[in-house]
């Protein structure tokens, strides 16, 4: 991904930074506690789209501040 895009883009649903995952595969939204997933090499921002981090996904998203 990026870093300019990466830079700009926001959740469409709390307009908080969002976040590469270690894989690549997803932007994740702390504040919004989902992740969003890259398809093809384009974020697929749309609410219907985007899956619920685990209780353990946002534990380690903590731990990582």
């Amino acid at each position: 991904m990026n870093k300019a895009l990466l830079d700009i883009l926001v959740c469409p649903v709390t307009k908080a930074q969002l976040v590469l995952n270690d894989e690549g595969t997803e932007l994740i939204s702390k504040m919004g506690g989902v992740a969003y997933p890259i398809r093809d090499g384009i974020p697929v921002l749309l609410e219907t789209e985007a899956r619920t981090l685990t209780t353990d996904e946002r534990l380690d998203i903590d731990s990582k501040k």
